[in-house]
């Protein structure tokens, strides 16, 4: 007897998952038609999306076609999502773009990222590294906050020629005991009277990075020397628990960005 109820409440839970199911599915279904509208009105609104179709269907729309930029791909989603009752955005828009090598994309991203934010405090805290293959972008490495990562990703997301973005980047955490070390060891840094040069270059091609105590430095240098006298400066700031010392002597290409 006891075996017949507990199937009996297990067929009943059944039904009742999937009237619930069946029950959520139209009422999401039931709004398709006003969302295609907005949809389509949004969308015909822009230029750059003159040449993106969507279909509606239980409240998910899915998106087709073409867009010059990676980025115009992202903001026809976005569009999308904000109309009044959509469940989810299906994302099948084809960056069509001008057709760049992906030599040329290396050349023109690394460019543009190693000198972002140019001036700003977080700058010499940040660290990239850079792949492209069949125009799509990796981007990894570690920024001091969101910000440094956030722009960098924009860089490639605009960047004519990039079919889509991977973002591997590493934010560093938040600790006021590694804050104080990457001042102290940018002061001592570019305050040595050899390395004190290489705050001549805008971009600042040594790059500071802690994480809890442990400073890693990337970049380039012009002599073993120096990359030898960067590493021991950074060894001997208070608190530095160890030093990886990844500087690349120059021979002619950097190392990360």
């Amino acid at each position: 007897m006891t075996t017949k109820k507990a199937i009996f409440s297990s067929l009943l839970m059944v039904g009742l998952v999937g009237a619930s199911l069946f029950a959520q599915s139209s009422s999401a279904g039931r709004y398709d038609t006003t969302i295609q509208t907005s949809v389509t009105h949004k969308l015909t609104d822009n230029q750059k999306f003159h040449n993106v179709k969507s279909s509606v269907d239980d409240g998910i729309v899915t998106l087709t076609g073409t867009v010059d930029l990676y980025q115009d791909k992202l903001d026809a989603a976005k569009a999308a999502k904000k109309q009044k009752n959509v469940q989810g955005v299906r994302n099948l828009i084809t960056v069509a773009g001008p057709a760049v090598t992906d030599e040329q994309l290396h050349e023109q991203l690394s460019r543009k990222i190693y000198y972002d934010r140019v001036g700003w405090y977080d700058s010499a805290f940040n660290y990239f590294t850079l792949s492209v293959k069949d125009g799509v972008a990796t981007i990894g490495g570690e920024t001091y906050n969101d910000v440094g990562r956030d722009s960098a990703l924009a860089i490639a997301d605009r960047m004519p020629g990039v079919k889509d973005v991977v973002n591997e980047i590493k934010v560093s955490q938040v600790s006021i005991f590694d804050d104080n070390l990457r001042r102290h060891t940018a002061r001592v840094l570019y305050g040595d009277s050899v390395l004190s040069r290489y705050a001549l270059d805008p971009a600042r091609p040594i790059r500071i990075i802690i994480d809890g105590g442990h400073v890693s430095l990337y970049g380039t240098v012009d002599s073993a020397m120096d990359k030898q006298i960067a590493g021991m400066r950074a060894g001997q700031v208070p608190g530095v628990f160890s030093v990886e010392n990844n500087l690349v002597v120059d021979n002619g290409s950097k190392q990360g960005l």
